[in-house]
């Protein structure tokens, strides 16, 4: 999952607690809300009977009657006013009954006494929970309205700011990671951050590049080098070996000790042609302005390679089209591509076994698929069998482990893809993935 997918998931699910919580939390808040108000408006309503008090006196309310009651005409509101027997030095404040007109209702209750004219005196002033509670749910349905808007504006605020946050580390990806192809030709250029973070990581990955893009042709060259300059000593040997051979007085055992070496020579001189061959490839030296037609190219290979078929009784079934051109391509190398997967699949296949080529044309591309019925490859060792001089471990296996590593070289030459599949005991699939534009079908 991608960094910015995670945080876009983190950022909604982190609000979506907060709207559950808050939600949770709301009749309990909206109440203790609506109870302070209450307290509030209690302790101003007291304030303004006792400035009536000390400016009119207690008469203003009691107009000569032991006590002093009024209410509003629902009952919400009631006011007392009667003798204390002591004076308390603190409002209490509670919810608590009064008989009103018969009618017992619950009232939220001020209740304050103080002295006049020396004698105390105890002023309550009372609200129903009934009417304090009337508005819960519309301030509970706008305060939910509100919360769900300002969380809407704060994930797309939240997803706006981390998209721009994270577009250098997506720039770094696409131009450092993604769609590159070793060796690292073309340096793309610093991105443009603030952020020192990933400053430092681009940074990093331009030295990592640089290094390894060094190192490479440093490698290259010397494998270059090194193959050039064995080719000659190599090439001196074979021929003082070859014109010893033919000279009548050796006795048959240094003959057959001659021609031991020439073998180990012949084997020498193949891996360094290998190498050579590699070599040339990865510097470039190979034209890729030919054409060739599929079904021809396979019927060479196979016919360079009918004498191996032979030698293990081998079937090969091949379903491809006439009118299939590859162009842009060296032929040569394709070729040399084409032979050594046939090749593996003769020298791995199993005697009387079957191989089948497949051609599969599809959305965006066209695969030659070559399958055989062979010992098959072990899984661990897929990732590693186009290696330089890594050969998998299969029985009969006499090549050097270049075979593979010439293929991959071809591969990425022409900016190919391929791919292996295979089964132990089953056989293996060779699949090549031509990209459409280098493909033509004349009768189409």
């Amino acid at each position: 999952m991608k960094l910015l997918t995670k945080l876009t998931l983190f950022i909604t699910l982190s609000k979506l607690v907060i709207v559950a919580l808050f939600v949770a939390l709301l009749p309990t808040l909206i109440e203790n809300i609506a109870f302070q108000y209450t307290n509030y408006y209690l302790r101003e309503q007291k304030d303004k009977v006792m400035s009536v008090v000390n400016r009119n006196g207690v008469d203003f309310y009691l107009q000569g009657d032991s006590s002093y009651g009024s209410y509003t005409m629902l009952k919400e509101e009631y006011i007392s006013l009667e003798p204390a027997q002591q004076q308390t030095k603190r409002d209490t404040i509670e919810t608590t009954q009064r008989i009103v007109e018969r009618d017992t209702l619950n009232y939220r209750v001020l209740s304050h006494t103080f002295n006049y004219s020396h004698k105390n005196y105890i002023l309550e002033i009372g609200k129903t929970t009934s009417s304090i509670n009337q508005y819960n749910d519309d301030l509970q349905r706008v305060a939910l309205y509100v919360l769900i808007t300002l969380v809407i504006i704060t994930i797309v605020i939240d997803l706006v700011f981390t998209r721009f946050l994270l577009r250098p580390l997506g720039l770094i990806i696409k131009t450092k990671l993604l769609n590159r192809r070793f060796p690292f030709k073309e340096q793309p250029p610093a991105i443009k951050t603030t952020t020192v973070d990933f400053k430092l990581l681009d940074d990093s990955f331009i030295k990592l590049m640089d290094q390894i893009h060094e190192t490479f042709e440093k490698e290259r060259e010397f494998t270059a080098n090194a193959s050039h300059e064995l080719m000659t000593p190599i090439s001196i040997l074979q021929t003082k070996m070859e014109n010893l051979m033919v000279e009548s007085e050796l006795d048959e055992q240094f003959q057959s000790r001659l021609l031991e070496m020439m073998k180990t020579l012949s084997r020498l001189k193949k891996i360094v042609h290998s190498l050579l061959l590699i070599s040339r490839i990865e510097n470039e030296q190979f034209a890729r302005a030919g054409s060739i037609a599929v079904k021809t190219l396979l019927n060479d290979v196979v016919e360079d390679l009918d004498h191996r078929l032979e030698e293990k009784a081998l079937t090969i079934v091949m379903n491809v089209s006439d009118e299939v051109t590859i162009n842009n391509i060296n032929s040569d190398l394709i070729f040399q591509l084409i032979y050594n997967l046939i090749n593996n699949a003769i020298r791995y296949n199993k005697s009387g076994g079957t191989i089948e080529i497949n051609e599969v044309f599809e959305v965006d591309s066209y695969s030659i698929n070559i399958k055989d019925t062979g010992i098959g490859i072990p899984e661990h060792e897929l990732s590693t069998i186009f290696n330089r001089f890594k050969k998998a471990n299969r029985s009969g296996n006499e090549g050097y482990g270049l075979g593979l590593a010439i293929v991959k070289s071809i591969i990425n030459y022409h900016n190919l893809q391929l791919k292996v599949q295979s089964d132990v005991g089953q056989g293996t699939v060779f699949s090549i993935f031509f990209p459409l534009e280098m493909m033509d079908r004349s009768n189409h």
